[in-house]
């Protein structure tokens, strides 16, 4: 075999060796089952609709508020917050842009946010002139103040 051809194909060999590391052992019946983590390694969002939905998912984790239930018919209030984050990652603003009028609410959203920051800082691609990245989100709250967020309702985004 030509040892140009050889070289290559050993080292790809030893390199795939090395990130194979050792098999899982055998399940024995009756144990459970490991969870496996869902999310895949974290990626850059290179677009502004993905990096919004990385940043409504680290909020949805960190806070209590969120409910997973089916949506209601009606919403008790809509909060749309008009959010800012540097090029850092750092929460730079965070306002209500629209409300219904329930303070309380409109708090629960803000402090929501706060509560997640930071964030992972933004891509070249999603960034401003300053380096920020800026948009809109929209909260949902049912009559017993639990809420989700747009970006991760399925058909909204």
């Amino acid at each position: 075999m030509n040892l140009r051809l050889c070289l290559p194909l050993v080292s790809c060999a030893a390199l795939l060796a090395a990130c194979s590391g050792n098999p899982p052992a055998p399940q024995q019946p009756g144990t459970p089952v490991a969870a496996v983590p869902a999310q895949p390694p974290h990626l850059p969002a290179l677009t502004l609709e993905a990096y919004k939905k990385s940043v409504a998912e680290r909020i949805a984790r960190s806070s209590p508020d969120v409910f997973t239930e089916p949506m209601p018919d009606m919403f008790k209030s809509i909060v749309v917050l008009d959010i800012t984050i540097d090029r850092d990652g750092k929460l730079a603003k965070v306002s209500v842009r629209r409300s219904n009028g329930y303070q309380a609410l409109e708090r629960k959203a803000m402090e929501s946010v706060k509560r997640a920051a930071p964030f992972v800082a933004p891509a070249f691609t999603v960034r401003g002139r300053d380096g920020s990245v800026n948009f809109l989100e929209t909260f949902l709250f049912r009559n017993d103040g639990r809420f989700r967020i747009r970006s991760l309702v399925e058909g909204t985004g």
